[in-house]
């Protein structure tokens, strides 16, 4: 190969490398001015994520529901309806805009609901359901704390 493929070769390599650490780590970030990371979203991207976040909020509220009633079915019913399947189709660009700590707390809360479901099937224990609730909502803390959403035009 020459010399002058040779530095194609590797300037596209760098392009693309850069794309991608773009794409899966940075996202569409900046200083959010009030201690937090702005994530910049178009409108509807941010609706998109507001609508999942409101979901959580009502699943907590049903399984902090369940756990009072003692009724570990509503419990992983709502833990359920936050898990992996609740992920739906999230467009790529989506994903791509959301930095890596972003993405990594959504997927250890939806994983997180699922395994409280499942416990809730088969253990039945409200304390143990309750103490896995207090866990998930760290994660949203830590989410709000760190983050906030700007709208790209």
């Amino acid at each position: 190969m020459s010399k002058r493929c040779s530095v194609i070769v590797v300037l596209l390599g760098l392009v693309i490398a850069a794309g991608l650490y773009k794409f899966i780590f940075q996202g569409s970030v900046s200083d959010g001015g009030d201690g937090r990371i702005a994530i910049h979203l178009d409108a509807g991207e941010r609706d998109l994520v507001l609508k999942e976040m409101r979901a959580f909020l009502t699943s907590v509220q049903q399984v902090t529901r369940g756990i009072v009633e003692d009724d570990m079915e509503r419990v992983a019913e709502y833990s359920r309806k936050s898990g992996k399947a609740a992920q739906g189709e999230v467009p790529g660009t989506l994903v791509g805009k959301l930095p890596m700590q972003f993405k990594q707390l959504g997927f250890d809360t939806h994983t997180g609901f699922d395994q409280l479901a499942q416990d809730a099937e088969d253990l039945g224990d409200g304390g143990h359901a309750l103490s896995q609730l207090s866990t998930l909502m760290q994660n949203c803390t830590a989410c709000h704390a760190t983050y906030r959403f700007a709208i790209s035009e």
